[in-house]
């Protein structure tokens, strides 16, 4: 078995029960790895060791167990003898191994073996101590199985996928460690780890759940949220370079129909515009019997409706996040071992539907936002419709510039936030619609969670860069329109962005520019610079 951890001195500890591990913690743990320690909480071995005992105790008395003395899935009827026990847990892994397609990403398969190792620690698996210890120490150690994404349905959990993290335990595969990759022998070896001999149950309850789905799941939902802050911040500042009409935020309105999401954006752009919202909509005419207003009276939908559109994905992204909080603090293998009442269930807590429609709506709400901001950086780079700023964002020439008619500005940016936003809508078809009676017909019915997690984080994915996009040439045009009309906490944004991008006085390619943007609104730091300007506390709980 894995030589115990040894904790390192001044880290945050996260204590895993089964119980109490919180969405962010998943996310710290995934994508900060060196900050967080990893252990078993209290009292939880003890708790484990009872149901393991129980399950010894079963085999010992001959009574057939599903997946411990008989076949997987529909070979159940196949009862085997206890001295085959650990034979069928080994096999179990080594027929798994079909996955295909991309490698999952560190961060991905951080949040499994965090999640794995907590839904493990609820102590009704049937498996020792050690085998949680040990995917802890794997975690700790920063091992990680090199784990393809594709080749789960979704019930009996992630089969496939998770196979690579038992046989990484086992200490075969490839895992990557300390930036290459290693056998996963050795790089157990190199940490001062042994490979773990699986015993009765530990295969099964290893792949039997619904941990990989919940990785893409838990770190799609952070990103999707981190986004409800950024639509909100380019809502704010599209209606000031475009000389707006901020009434459109005003309380009254919100409070006519007070949808929590809707409540939250709109309070969180008045924020941002320092709550300068306008009384009126120009200059009065009482006697006129017919007269060109300067300005619309209202702005088109993708700026006044906007709270409307990113409100559905703050509402969405609240009550997905009490599901997976539900999710990975659950046992999810089948059996389970009740100790109380001394008896085997069997049942099907692996089966991933609230993960699959958590992510399908997510995905659909995050589509839905990165469309709005698609049809926002329309109006602002196009010369009809973005009040006098110049077309496509270029730098004002003068007529007789040698280079006036060469430059076209954001027409590339444009043209490519389109076809990030259609794809993004066509990802939105329903993966938990498309269950497929698999292995045999016993699975008959199952969820396609983790094809809908991946497609929320392949979603989240392509907003974020429109969202980069936008930003970038919402940049270009405060400076176009003159900084002077951005308030202090898009003056903010501005400066971050232009932190890492430069104004485009010629055409240049943007590609880089795109990525460092998104590197800012996913790592939270664009969010941290407009709070700190508006020291309110409305913009942090949207991001609870």
């Amino acid at each position: 078995m894995l030589t115990p951890t040894h904790r390192r001195a001044g880290l945050r500890e996260v204590p895993l029960d089964g119980h109490r591990l919180s969405v962010e913690d998943i996310v710290t743990v995934a994508r900060h790895p060196g900050t967080r320690v990893v252990t078993l909480a209290a009292d939880v071995a003890r708790r484990i060791a009872e149901s393991n005992a129980m399950k010894h105790s079963l085999i010992d008395s001959g009574v057939p167990i599903y997946g411990v003395t008989s076949g997987f899935g529909d070979s159940s009827a196949r009862q085997i003898s206890k001295r085959k026990v650990d034979h069928l847990q080994d096999n179990l892994i080594r027929f798994l191994s079909t996955g295909v397609g991309p490698l999952a990403d560190d961060d991905v398969v951080r949040a499994t073996m965090t999640i794995r190792a907590n839904c493990l620690a609820r102590g009704i698996s049937g498996v020792r101590p050690e085998l949680v210890s040990a995917l802890i120490d794997l975690l700790n150690a920063d091992i990680l199985p090199q784990i393809p994404e594709r080749g789960s349905v979704g019930a009996s959990g992630d089969l496939v996928p998770l196979s690579y993290l038992a046989a990484a335990l086992t200490g075969r595969g490839t895992v990557t460690h300390r930036g290459a990759d290693k056998p996963a022998e050795r790089a157990l070896e190199d940490c001062g780890l042994t490979p773990l001999t699986l015993e009765a149950k530990e295969g099964l309850a290893l792949v039997n759940g619904t941990s990989f789905m919940s990785g893409f799941a838990v770190l799609a939902l952070h990103d999707a949220r981190e986004l409800t802050f950024t639509a909100d911040l380019c809502t704010a500042l599209t209606s000031q370079v475009l000389l707006g009409n901020s009434s459109h935020f005003a309380p009254f309105l919100f409070e006519a129909k007070p949808h929590d999401g809707m409540v939250d954006s709109a309070a969180t752009i008045r924020t941002i515009l320092t709550g300068d919202i306008a009384a009126d909509s120009g200059v009065r005419r009482p006697d006129a019997d017919f007269a060109e207003l300067e300005r619309p009276i209202q702005d088109h939908y993708s700026i006044r409706c906007a709270p409307h559109v990113t409100g559905v994905l703050r509402d969405t992204a609240d009550w997905a996040y009490r599901w997976l909080a539900v999710e990975v603090n659950s046992a999810n293998d089948n059996p389970l071992f009740d100790v109380a009442d001394g008896a085997v269930r069997n049942g099907g807590n692996f089966y991933g539907g609230h993960v699959a429609q958590a992510m399908d709506a997510i995905k659909t709400a995050v589509a839905s936002v990165g469309d709005l901001l698609d049809r926002q950086l329309e109006l602002v780079v196009d010369e009809k419709f973005n009040n006098g700023l110049t077309p496509n964002l270029i730098p004002p020439l003068a007529p007789d510039d040698f280079e006036a008619g060469l430059f076209h500005g954001f027409k590339g940016m444009q043209i490519t936030a389109s076809s990030l936003a259609a794809e993004a809508l066509k990802w939105t078809m329903p993966a938990a619609s498309f269950s497929r009676s698999t292995e045999a017909h016993n699975q008959d019915k199952v969820s396609m969670g983790t094809i809908a997690a991946r497609d929320a984080r392949s979603v989240v994915e392509l907003v974020q860069r429109i969202a980069a996009i936008h930003l970038i040439a919402l940049c270009q045009a405060a400076d176009l329109r003159g900084l002077e009309h951005l308030s202090p906490p898009t003056r903010a944004a501005y400066d971050a962005v232009r932190g890492v991008c430069a104004f485009l006085d010629r055409d240049r390619p943007l590609d880089a520019d795109i990525e460092r943007v998104v590197t800012l609104i996913r790592s939270g730091d664009l969010r941290g610079v407009v709070e700190l300007e508006t020291q309110d506390t409305v913009s942090g709980e949207a991001i609870r």
